[in-house]
């Protein structure tokens, strides 16, 4: 009897295991922190939900947004995202292009959505369009 309860006991705790594994290798913050240090383009986000902001890194520079809800056409559709970044030591060596990228991303997500980029980086665009 107690080798039986034992040996549920261990089926259990391996099972537990093997869920937890699988768990961490599907978890989206695991492959945004691995985009991250590799320098890669990743995008996180729940497009079902509003409240919760977008996360992206690219170039090794971790982004956060903000989405705002309005009334686009027929519906109501995220009409504005204000993106920043806490990392202002890693916008070193971006340029103009890699924003445009970063905002054509977003794009592909929320068509109808405006971009706004606080600062640095919207002093820095707003510098080169001026030139």
């Amino acid at each position: 009897m107690t080798v039986i309860i034992f040996l549920m006991f261990l089926l259990t705790a391996i099972c537990i295991i093997i869920y937890s594994f699988i768990k961490y290798l599907l978890d989206p913050r695991r492959k945004l922190e691995s985009a991250h240090t590799s320098g890669k383009f990743f995008l996180l986000d729940d497009p079902e939900n509003v409240r919760k902001n977008i996360l992206l890194t690219y170039r090794g520079v971790l982004f956060e947004g903000e989405k705002f809800l309005g009334a686009a056409d027929d519906s109501f559709e995220v009409t504005n995202i204000l993106l920043w970044t806490e990392e202002t030591d890693g916008l070193k060596g971006m340029s103009k292009k890699d924003f445009h990228f970063i905002e054509k991303e977003i794009l592909i997500h929320y068509p109808k959505a405006t971009i706004e980029w606080k600062s640095p980086i919207k002093e820095f665009l707003k510098n080169i369009e001026q030139k």
